[in-house]
């Protein structure tokens, strides 16, 4: 028989689980979202870039409703993947739109992992060397390695711990700029030309590439108390949390500095903010919280990409070699995460791996919804028209952010064309050679409570 004492036992672990996920969400979330991308944002957008946060925001919500739905209905560890093996079977779209996924997370880490160097290296004067921004960048990823090979409640807690301290350090620095700055000079001062309403739709592809860190709550529900209530949830609080800071934060650079000064500092451009608005102990608090926030964030994507990688390999979806090591095949995807994400960390810069992440990340969201709206709507009790909205709008923005990039960096449309076209050729070719697997089942549901 259940006592009163074990009912609060069980709610106050629920309790701990639900501030776990959380914490992991936004922590992947502002680690990009406003230290790396804020800068490409308001460089597209110009002085609109805070409209930019909140459509991406809009379409981050409507996305969100598949997988919540999703969720509330299979939790499982496997996430995303359980997700597309669900809506498309066991086959070549659910295997590449999960891989797909999980290499915009890998992206994701290389992205924060240059904007965690760049902030680092600032104070010195050393932002600019290629060298140093790739070393450091690389040696955040073998730490983040570290972290996640002790242990998952090494990562539990860290991601917790840190992401408390960022989102304060975050909310007390852009409430002091926006006191300390006004509204009357820097970015919002400057005309609007509507006339750019164009670049403003590309950059919400950015805005939402800030948000996408919700995906990897979904990957809880093998752990999570009561995951039919409690994934949504973690989702709903994450992406509010995350609103509320990208505001703030967007609104502190606009007041601090003109769109000409946010895109020469856009790598850096809340340390770039700090300065004028207030002084160096701000500048430099700035660019402690950003290491902080950066560290995190990397460790929790590293922690979440290892994961699914591990789910789509015992999925059957990806073929695995363990290259001679020993151990489980988590601690494989580990050795595998980070060697991609370094590779990526030293050979691109922040626009490019920004760039890809967004077509990586569109294109499965879009798959997904497609998927759910296929075969699952009535299942889950989804409503059609919010499914449609959410693809309208994903396709929307991917149109948008393609043309832009066309007309400013095409080579990046195609590697990002090519690297599609790679994942869907390569899974096609792994399924075709081992057929059985396409006879498995569509579920994964794992074990959850």
């Amino acid at each position: 028989m259940q006592t009163d004492g074990d009912d609060q036992h069980n709610e106050s672990a629920a309790s701990i689980t639900l501030l776990g996920g959380v914490a992991m969400g936004t922590g992947v979330m502002i680690g990009a979202g406003i230290f790396a991308l804020t800068g490409q944002i308001a460089e597209l957008a110009g002085p609109l870039f805070p409209l930019s946060f909140i459509a991406g925001a809009l379409v981050t919500s409507l996305a969100a409703y598949s997988y919540i739905k999703m969720s509330n209905r299979w939790p499982s560890s496997g996430g995303i993947a359980m997700i597309l093996q669900k809506a498309y079977g066991p086959g070549v779209v659910a295997a590449s739109a999960s891989l797909l996924m999980a290499l915009s997370m890998v992206i994701n880490e290389s992205l924060v992992a240059r904007t965690f160097a760049t902030y680092a290296l600032r104070p010195f004067g050393l932002e600019s060397s290629g060298i140093l921004v790739s070393v450091a960048a690389l040696a955040l990823i073998v730490f983040a390695y570290f972290v996640n090979a002790a242990g998952n409640k090494s990562v539990s807690g860290f991601s917790l711990i840190m992401s408390a301290i960022k989102i304060g350090g975050i909310a007390l620095f852009a409430i002091a700029a926006i006191w300390a700055s006004g509204f009357s000079d820097g970015a919002f001062s400057e005309p609007v030309a509507l006339s750019g309403l164009d670049a403003l739709l590309a950059s919400v592809a950015f805005s939402i590439l800030a948000f996408k860190g919700f995906t990897t709550i979904t990957n809880s529900g093998g752990e999570i108390i009561n995951p039919h209530r409690n994934v949504g949830r973690t989702i709903i609080i994450s992406i509010a949390i995350c609103v509320v800071v990208y505001l703030l934060v967007a609104a502190a650079v606009g007041a601090s500095l003109s769109t000409s000064e946010i895109a020469e500092a856009r790598d850096y451009s809340l340390a770039a903010a700090a300065r004028p608005a207030l002084g160096e102990l701000g500048f430099y608090f700035t660019v402690a919280i950003a290491i902080a926030a950066t560290t995190s964030g990397v460790i929790a994507s590293v922690f979440a990409v290892s994961r699914m990688l591990t789910m789509l390999t015992e999925m059957k979806m990806i073929p695995h070699s363990h290259f001679g090591m020993s151990g489980p095949i988590r601690s494989h995807m580990l050795v595998y995460t980070v060697v991609v994400a370094g590779t990526l960390a030293v050979l691109f810069d922040l626009s490019r791996i920004a760039s890809l992440g967004a077509f990586f990340y569109l294109v499965m969201d879009m798959l997904v919804h497609w998927g759910v709206l296929r075969g699952l709507r009535e299942e889950i009790g989804a409503r059609a028209w919010i499914l449609w909205s959410a693809l309208m709008a994903d396709g929307v923005v991917l149109t948008a952010f393609a043309l832009a990039k066309l007309k400013t960096d095409p080579a990046v449309v195609a590697y990002a064309v090519a690297g599609i076209a790679a994942v869907f050729g390569a899974e096609w070719f792994y399924l075709r050679r081992n057929p059985a697997l396409r006879e498995m089942p569509a579920t994964h549901d794992g074990d959850h409570r």
